[in-house]
């Protein structure tokens, strides 16, 4: 991936014009008012630059002087920008916002460099996702949206500066293009998941067969997988916990182990508590993802084998 500043301009251009040309059509489609999707759409727009940051080494490094200014200013703005024009604005949240990005970006300011700091680190932005922090914060203007998805593509990035710029975690491979290594791992993982996942879906009754997605809707689904679910998940497991696991314990085995049945259990709450099936599959996926990884030495490789198991799911039973 070109990591360079003109490889950012080009990112950040492209994709502003396919996000803006997205989001109008997708406005319209839904029926959403222009005086509530003109502020969210610039909200995502003005989030997307920050998104792009921490994958790319020459741009986030720039950021190294001044990082915890940079990071809880940049948490908080795309909630004001939207909330400020529908109407959503509370200062409670605000402040909310600021505190949470303030304890992440001064963690290792304040804290060591160590094990025990490192998984609270974990601990805490796991609860944020699992307990809906966000979500009473991100409140939408028209019923149906989901405008929280901006807080976590927020805190996905912040936590992924501190992580590389503050951190300075070596090995995740963190960024949005795979290589062609990448993909050939990712792709091969992928299968031999298919192996064992297809018996267990239809076993566990996770799949029930009806119409499939148009080509363009699985297209689509796959690249929101890669950039935001898969990027976001793979990076707090594999890159991150799988990476720790192995060198608190010395043993890779168990690290992958570990960190896949974790992964399982962070699966629990999907469309009701306590969803043993969905925990179940998502270990054993888990576990793929976790091979993947171990074998590029890349969340990259992952991110692939992760989106494209996604995708299938949601192709054939969403």
């Amino acid at each position: 991936m070109n990591q360079s500043l003109g490889g950012f301009r080009a990112a950040l251009l492209g994709g502003w014009v396919a996000l803006s040309a997205a989001g109008v059509l997708y406005a319209r489609l839904k029926g959403i008012p222009a005086w509530a999707a003109v502020p969210i759409l610039a909200a995502f727009l003005a989030e997307y630059p920050f998104y792009l940051v921490p994958g790319f080494a020459a741009v986030r490094e720039r950021w190294q002087r001044g990082l915890p200014f940079f990071l809880v200013v940049s948490f908080v703005a795309p909630y004001a920008i939207y909330a400020a024009n529908t109407g959503q604005f509370r200062w409670s949240s605000m402040m909310q916002l600021a505190a949470l990005g303030t304890v992440f970006s001064l963690w290792y300011s304040v804290l060591p460099r160590a094990p025990l700091s490192d998984g609270a680190f974990l601990v805490l932005a796991a609860a944020v996702v699992l307990r809906g922090y966000l979500d009473p914060i991100y409140t939408s203007p028209v019923a149906g949206l989901h405008i929280e998805i901006l807080g976590h593509l927020a805190l996905t990035r912040l936590c992924a500066m501190v992580m590389l710029v503050e951190r300075r975690v070596p090995g995740t491979g963190y960024g949005f293009l795979p290589s062609g290594n990448d993909w050939k791992i990712g792709l091969r993982h992928f299968l031999y998941f298919l192996i064992v996942g297809i018996p267990l879906a239809w076993a566990t009754r996770l799949v029930h067969l009806g119409p499939i997605m148009p080509l363009w809707k699985i297209a689509a689904t796959f690249l929101g997988m890669l950039w935001v679910l898969a990027l976001a998940e793979e990076f707090f497991f594999r890159g991150l916990l799988q990476q720790w696991m192995v060198e608190w314990t010395g043993s890779p085995a168990i690290g992958l182990a570990g960190t896949a049945t974790l992964f399982g259990l962070a699966h629990l709450g999907f469309r009701g508590f306590p969803n043993w099936r969905f925990a179940l599959a998502a270990a054993v996926a888990g576990w793929f993802y976790g091979r993947a990884y171990q074998e590029a030495k890349s969340i990259r490789a992952a991110m692939v084998t992760h989106a494209l198991v996604v995708t299938l799911w949601r192709a054939l039973a969403a």
